[in-house]
């Protein structure tokens, strides 16, 4: 005789699955995102010192060239010199402030040991390189946005070309991110740091033709200037605002594709091989 279940008796327990681990998939979008907004919200946090300065000392620049060496009587071509001043002046506070955001971030990441933080998550040097790059940019263009509207108040500026504006803030932002993210991981100490702005950057911005125009130098000058990436950025974007430029936009364009791609590869083996990253 077989024996018959209890009514209502409790089934036997059975085994609790746990925890059901999260499918990542090709990309890791979550840890990317948050990557990004911890670089965002690092800059926000201090916006007096991130944003606000590099406008006050934009404009200090424009004073000085204006007022104090009589700029306001000046003319570039058929251009006024304070016109032809400003889309340069923004590009360099663009430029200089997505140099900083990464390179700081990284800097000071690695000197308080919390760099580890960073290489631990599942996220591969390709997602590094673009979050980084991302919170990069977007300072940049925040920067820009900001003292071109500060800008507005004291010069008209013109847009004779909103996509050729639109791509070189995006293309020369990102150049300068990579080469922060790349001097970030290279630089051991603050010194460092401060070699590669006086020796690299500044004097590559200063050179660009940001407050002149390379057509005033002689030929071999002129030639020495377009071996200078940073002329093709200030020139490409400064012909968006002016509609003139002192070479063909398009050889501009095609340089900052070309030299992006390059500094994106070399930063994506920088986090792949852990070059000065990994003990």
């Amino acid at each position: 005789m077989s024996e018959t279940p209890f009514v209502g008796a409790r089934p036997p327990a059975r085994p609790h699955p746990g925890p059901v681990a999260p499918q990542i998939g090709p990309v890791n979008w979550r840890g990317l995102w948050t990557l990004y907004l911890k670089e965002v919200q690092r800059f926000i946090k201090v916006f007096s010192q991130t944003i606000a300065g590099p406008v006050v000392s934009t404009l200090m620049f424009y004073t000085i060239f204006n007022v104090a060496l009589g700029g306001a009587n000046r003319t570039v071509g058929d251009t006024p010199f304070v016109e032809f001043l400003a889309p340069g002046l923004i590009m360099m506070a663009m430029v200089q402030n997505a140099f900083a955001n990464t390179s700081s971030s990284l800097m000071i990441a690695k000197i308080q040991g919390n760099i580890v933080d960073v290489l631990m998550p599942p996220l591969t040097a390709g997602e590094l390189t673009v979050g980084f790059a991302a919170g990069g940019v977007t300072r940049g263009i925040i920067v820009g946005i900001a003292t071109a509207i500060a800008m507005l108040i004291f010069v008209p500026i013109g847009l004779a070309n909103p996509a050729l504006i639109v791509f070189h803030a995006v293309a020369a932002s990102l150049m300068l991110s990579l080469l922060g993210i790349m001097a970030g991981i290279w630089a051991q100490k603050f010194d460092h740091m401060a070699a590669v702005t006086n020796f690299i950057i500044m004097p590559f911005s200063f050179l660009s033709g940001t407050f002149y125009s390379i057509q005033r130098l002689p030929e071999a000058w002129q030639t020495a200037a377009r071996f200078n990436p940073f002329f093709y950025m200030i020139d490409g974007f400064r012909a968006g605002f002016i509609g003139h430029a002192d070479t063909d936009p398009w050889l501009g364009v095609a340089i900052m594709l070309v030299i992006d791609l390059a500094l994106f590869f070399a930063t994506y083996r920088m986090f792949a091989t852990g070059y000065r990253l990994k003990a």
